[in-house]
């Protein structure tokens, strides 16, 4: 009885003195076996829905494919009705949206100038609201809060031209958009998160950035800084600290009280694989253990304090994983 009563205390303390960091930063990658694979691709998605992963959209026109992390196994499902790539999409009710993206061939992909709806339930897709013109762009961040989709930065004509700053909120059940603030730096090929009534926006590039014998000199044009937006404001700011090791097209997500970023490609040959944890309540970056394979241009999952992320390529530019990881204690 005395020996549990030692437990006891011992978890509570732990608890209560950040052994969940401890724990984050003793997580590890590790690749995971699986008797099937997805069509591998990049420049794709990767969200839950139900305790169910979907690997949609990407370079091409691929199935939906379908992870079941207790079964270990994948499913394809449907194939797209179109190419859609360079996008986050968001789950809202029971519909997978994309409210933003691009579609066509490298390097004057043109955006998407709708929203497009996949429902996981019966494995069909559905065209929705028009984009405003002047605000379709692809490789924006997406997020869901308080019922409303929020669109951070992009760019307007795939590799070529047009980066922005802009920021608007689309309204799934009026099918209307509305302008807000800029952000204070322009970015694309990145994703975004909500955590704790913020939208984070980290990672990304400008890829308008060309020189007369560099057309890739966008590979280099990382942007460190990590704005965010508070919603209960209404305003945004850029937070003290940057992004350590700056890339575009990694990943993010909310871990217990963190963020962590990881992956991306930048003017390096081979795609990142560092692992980069923000601790929103004081502004510090630590770097925790690497990925097994580097990969940038897909998205991921937090799934029982675990991390999954599926796809993507493992080089700058293109590339087409069919592999997945998990990211767990």
């Amino acid at each position: 009885m005395r020996h549990l009563f030692k437990c006891i205390l011992t978890v509570v303390f732990i608890l209560f003195c950040g052994g969940v960091t401890a724990q984050i930063q003793e997580y590890t990658w590790e690749t995971i076996e699986t008797k099937e694979l997805p069509n591998g691709r990049h420049e794709n998605a990767f969200v839950e829905y139900k305790g169910k992963f979907y690997l949609i959209g990407g370079r091409g026109i691929h199935p939906v494919d379908v992870f079941n992390p207790k079964t270990k196994r994948w499913k394809a499902k449907g194939k797209s009705p179109i190419e859609i790539h360079h996008f986050q999409a968001v789950v809202y009710k029971d519909i997978i949206y994309i409210v933003g993206g691009m579609t066509g061939r490298y390097p004057k992909e043109k955006p998407l100038e709708h929203v497009w709806m996949y429902y996981p339930k019966t494995d069909t897709w559905e065209k929705g609201a028009a984009i405003p013109k002047n605000r379709q762009r692809g490789g924006a961040g997406a997020v869901v809060y308080n019922d409303k989709i929020y669109l951070a930065g992009g760019i307007k004509l795939g590799h070529t031209s047009g980066t922005t700053n802009y920021f608007d909120c689309f309204d799934p059940k009026t099918n209307t958009w509305e302008t807000l603030t800029d952000a204070p730096h322009i970015r694309d090929h990145y994703s975004a998160v909500v955590h704790n009534n913020k939208l984070y926006c980290i990672g990304g590039r400008n890829t308008s950035v060309h020189y007369p014998k560099n057309f890739g000199a966008f590979f280099g044009a990382t942007v460190p800084q990590v704005d965010c937006y508070d919603f209960e404001l209404q305003k945004w700011f850029t937070m003290k600290n940057p992004l350590p090791v700056p890339t575009a097209a990694g990943s993010v997500v909310k871990l217990n009280n963190d963020l962590i970023y990881f992956g991306g490609e930048s003017n390096q040959k081979l795609a990142h694989n560092q692992t980069q944890k923000l601790n929103v309540t004081t502004g510090e970056w630590t770097l925790l253990a690497p990925m097994k394979v580097g990969r940038h241009g897909t998205s991921s999952v937090v799934h029982k304090n675990a991390i999954y992320v599926a796809a993507g390529s493992e080089k700058r530019g293109g590339g087409r994983l069919s592999s997945i990881e998990v990211f767990s204690y």
